[in-house]
Order: structure tokens, then sequence, then C-alpha cells
């Protein structure tokens, strides 16, 4: 170990995964990783098969990151870790310039596909409002559409309210019949308003923005993790150390300060 105590490692491929493996780690770099770039378990580090060449370096630094940050805080895998544990320091400013270098590490945190998805299914939504309204002007969402309720009590376009494609077995005494119904075949398959038709997609819809408002609530609680914004913000470092440095300046200075200190441990023998 005293070989790398006298001049720090380069993040390269061949050297980090030698250095990982003297610290007692164990490193895979073709398997699939649980469906990620990387993933570190127990002192195990995955890196997919699939990683692009340019991503190897800084997914094992990301993981590596993990590493250093399971021995500060041992149970960060259940809890997620604290900024206070990382940064010996609760200031707003620094998780808000590590949201900043996340961003700019990985643009998947921006959700910016699900918040055009959003923006698409919330303009469907309006529309079909507004249609409702043509026939029912005082129409409110938040409230019973009683003239549509009245009309769908006895029919199978009510299984559409809650579903999008439904499969319906209609017993007699000698056979069953199957009836497939959608969302896109309303009008072919029921004699209904228009206005009701509107209604039945306007739910879809109400449903879908719900989903989609899940998946982005999902993810930002996924990016703001500690001990992820903690592995982008050394993947950062590696990315381009000038740019995460103007974006954080506050979490930067307080890094080096750490780290120089040892508090980082193995995390200092690396040139970042």
């Amino acid at each position: 170990m005293d070989t790398y105590l006298q001049e720090r490692i380069k993040p390269e491929k061949k050297e980090l995964i030698r250095y990982f493996k003297s610290l007692g780690l164990s490193v895979h770099t073709s398997t699939k990783a649980r469906g990620h770039q990387g993933f570190f378990l127990k002192n195990r580090i995955d890196i997919s098969k699939n990683t692009p060449q340019d991503r190897i370096i800084p997914t094992l630094l990301h993981e590596f990151a993990h590493y250093i940050h399971s021995k500060i805080e041992p149970d960060m895998a259940k809890t997620g870790g604290t900024l206070n544990a990382l940064f010996q320091s609760g200031d707003t400013i620094i998780l808000d310039e590590l949201m900043r270098v996340t961003n700019f590490v990985d643009e998947n945190s921006l959700c910016i596909r699900l918040y055009e998805h959003k923006d698409r299914v919330k303009a469907k939504i309006k529309e079909y409002d507004k249609t409702i309204k043509l026939y029912y002007p005082k129409f409110q969402r938040s409230k019973k559409f009683k003239e549509f309720d009245k009309f769908i009590r006895k029919s199978n376009a009510r299984y559409l309210l809650k579903y999008d494609r439904v499969k319906v077995i209609e017993r007699g005494f000698f056979k069953r019949n199957i009836k497939i119904y959608t969302i896109d075949n309303i009008e072919k398959d029921f004699d209904m308003p228009e206005a009701f038709a509107a209604y039945i997609r306007l739910k879809s819809y109400t449903r879908k923005q719900a989903r989609i408002a899940a998946r982005i609530n999902k993810y930002k609680k996924y990016y703001e993790k500690p001990a992820e914004l903690f592995a982008r913000f050394v993947e950062g470092l590696y990315i381009d150390k000038e740019w995460t440095e103007a974006l954080a300046p506050v979490a930067v200075k307080k890094f080096y300060e750490l780290l120089e200190s040892g508090y980082y441990m193995e995390l200092k023998n690396l040139e970042l």
C-alpha cells in the first residue's frame, strides 16, 4: 500500500482496477451490474459489459465513491447517507451545488423526456376538458359527472374508466362471448355522445399524468440521495474538474479540505 501513497494514481482503467483490488475489493467488468452501468455492494464493484468505453472510468470512480461512503456511513446503502457525514456540513448551499453537478454529470437526472411527456398529457387533458364543456359548461373534473354516470352505468364502456384496454367475458346459456375494448375504439364499439367519449379519454390521460408524476418523484428521490450526489460529484471532478469547481465552489473547497486531511481515506490516493 505504501507505493500508492508516494504518487497519486491517475484515473485509468487498469490502474484503478489494480488499486481497488489491492484494497480488498472484488471488481468485475463483464456483468450486467443489476441493470445499471455499475453497482457496488459488500466490497464488490460490478461494471456492466454494456457500459460505453467513455463511461467505464467515471463509473468505476462512482462505485468507488460509494465504497468510501460506506466506510464513513456503514448504513448508507439503506439510508442513502447524509451530507453532514459526507461534508461535515448541513449547508443547503452544498446540496444545491451537488444537484447542479449531478445535472451536469447525468442529464437523466433532469427528467427532460418525462417533463415533456407530462406537458403533452396535460395538453390532452385540457383538450378533452374543453370538448366536454362544449356540451356541459358546468363540468368540473373535481366533481362527479352525473350525466355521464347515469349513461355509463349499464354499459361495458364503464370498464374503460380504469383501464385503457379490457377483455370482457359475457356468458350465455350455451357459450361465452369475449370482447376486447380499448380507448382508441370507443366510437366504434359504443354509441355514446362525444362528451362522454372525451370524458373516458380524459380519465385515461389523468392516469397517465399520475404515473408520470410518480416516475419523476421516484427519479428525484433517487438522484437527491446524498450517496448518489457524492458519487456523481466525484465523477464530475474527473469528467471536468474546472466546470465542477464552477458549479460547486463551496462543495469543492470543503471536499478538498477533507480529502487532504484523510477524511475520505483511500480516495486521497487518486488524482482528482
